[in-house]
């Protein structure tokens, strides 16, 4: 018999972890910050970020875009950072990341190759699992709104995409889980977490 492709596998793992992770906020919406006293998830995302950037690039011949992609500048201090409530973090990533989706689903748009085409659907796949649940944590009354106008750059090249969406999540979302984790995970669990490099 001949081997099977390992590729099936780990997109079920990926897709159980999700769901289990949304399942998971769905039913404890008094308190689903308790999720990311589990380094291991923003970890994974991490490496999957880094791996699709990786594989975009391998790629053959990706066009230029026709029309370009506004992009978020997704940079920051870490002092910057401190000085603000864990409710502005949220909406500036939300920010970040409606600028992400709609710079995905435009490529998408305009690449007819596989391999581009496949690699933006799968970072698409991925920014609107966060979008959908940094929804899910807020710290004030009613829904968020996409009113937000986040600093941006327009980019023709794809690869630009994946690289600004590995640098959210390495940054800005690593940063926020280790945040509400200082929080949260205190009871019972200690300060098991290590916090990112830079925040010390």
């Amino acid at each position: 018999m001949q081997g099977r492709s390992p590729q099936p596998s780990m997109e079920l793992n990926r897709l159980l972890l999700l769901t289990s992770f949304l399942l998971h906020v769905k039913e404890d919406r008094a308190s689903p910050t308790r999720l990311v006293c589990d380094n291991r998830l923003i970890q994974k995302y991490i490496v999957e970020a880094k791996d699709m950037e990786k594989r975009v690039g391998q790629c053959q011949a990706l066009p230029a875009l026709r029309c370009p992609a506004v992009l978020p500048l997704v940079d920051f201090t870490f002092q910057q950072w401190k000085s603000k409530s864990n409710e502005t973090k949220r909406r500036e990533i939300l920010c970040d990341l409606a600028l992400l989706l709609g710079a995905a689903a435009g490529a998408q748009g305009q690449v007819s190759d596989e391999c581009g085409a496949r690699q933006l659907s799968q970072l698409y796949r991925h920014a609107n699992s966060f979008f959908l649940l940094l929804q899910t944590f807020s710290w004030e009354t009613g829904h968020w709104e996409p009113s937000c106008s986040p600093h941006s750059m327009e980019q023709t090249h794809i690869p630009s995409i994946f690289l600004t969406y590995r640098q959210l999540v390495q940054g800005k979302l690593r940063f926020f889980f280790y945040d509400l984790a200082t929080v949260s995970c205190k009871q019972g669990q200690g300060d098991s977490r290590d916090p990112p490099c830079g925040a010390q």
